[in-house]
């Protein structure tokens, strides 16, 4: 890979949730994963794909705590850095970051996953709606906050979608620099592309496709229970293992956090010019082939 032209680091991004400067810290391994979205993308269940591949299709895999999302500044890097360097498994490690933000190795294998906005705004709100004081407290009070606290969302999913076009992303993070950054990158070896639709349209295939991306001879003996641990229901049914703290920042839980797993929901809320407000928008950020691609995959 020396003949191509990899990735660098060019500035650090804090918010409420981000504190990047971890990447600078982070001493990579060979073999690491890093598994990339905006969020809101399919983000635990491609972490939850992964650990079923490396372990051969264990049940009850402690995957958020196997896999922790690096660049959340809770807890601090302090904390956070010699828990990771002490992991002995093959590490697969979580970011939210556009690439620029981040340390790109080229030795790593790296997972991206895309959906559309409009989906990502919708499990966006339930996420943020049904967070209780404990995950305000955590993000806005905890030393080192760059930036405004997040605020409490509005009571209304449309008016949510509506400031979140308006400020690219808001409350949380930039969208579309973030779809444009992973796009730029998609044709690096160590790079793979996921979409959200494509794993619910035939996770079998998407699975395999992983494996073969990641070097991980698929044990066919074990291939039942891997679809089976991969499952939405199953997911729900034992979400405190995949949640962050078992889902104590959410009201009902951690089954809060894996909350339906389908696309489209905006259909039925968003008018005809708002939805063409969306499209248009998405093909001047980035282009007709990315824009198509983040729709339907």
């Amino acid at each position: 890979m020396s003949d191509l032209r990899l990735p660098q680091k060019t500035r650090e991004l804090h918010n409420h949730h981000f504190d990047s400067t971890i990447w600078n810290d982070f001493k990579f391994r060979p073999d690491d994963i890093i598994i990339g979205t905006y969020a809101k993308s399919g983000t635990t269940w491609t972490q939850q794909i992964v650990s079923q591949l490396l372990f051969n299709g264990e049940a009850g895999l402690e995957v958020a705590a196997m896999s922790p999302w690096l660049d959340l500044r809770v807890p601090p890097k302090e904390i956070k850095l010699p828990e990771v360097e002490a992991q002995t498994h093959r590490r697969f490690i979580k970011t939210h970051l556009p690439v620029d933000a981040l340390v790109f190795s080229p030795e790593a294998k790296y997972l991206y996953i895309g959906r559309d906005g409009r989906d990502v705004v919708w499990s966006m709100y339930n996420h943020h709606a049904n967070a209780n004081a404990a995950w305000y407290e955590a993000l806005n009070d905890t030393p080192g906050r760059v930036g405004p606290p997040i605020e409490l969302p509005p009571n209304d999913v449309v008016q949510y979608f509506h400031d979140w076009m308006n400020k690219d992303g808001h409350p949380f993070w930039p969208f579309w620099e973030n779809i444009r950054s992973w796009w730029a990158i998609k044709d690096l070896p160590n790079v793979m592309l996921l979409h959200f639709a494509e794993l619910k349209q035939d996770m079998p295939g998407q699975i395999r496709r992983i494996a073969d991306f990641l070097e991980v001879k698929i044990d066919e003996d074990k291939w039942p229970d891997i679809l089976e641990h991969c499952s939405f229901d199953y997911m729900k049914a034992n979400a405190t293992k995949s949640v962050p703290l078992g889902g104590a920042f959410w009201d009902g839980g951690a089954q809060t956090f894996i909350n339906k797993g389908t696309n489209g929901r905006w259909r039925d809320l968003l008018s005809v010019d708002e939805i063409a407000w969306y499209e248009k928008r998405a093909i001047e950020e980035l282009g007709e082939e990315c824009a198509e691609w983040l729709a339907q995959g």
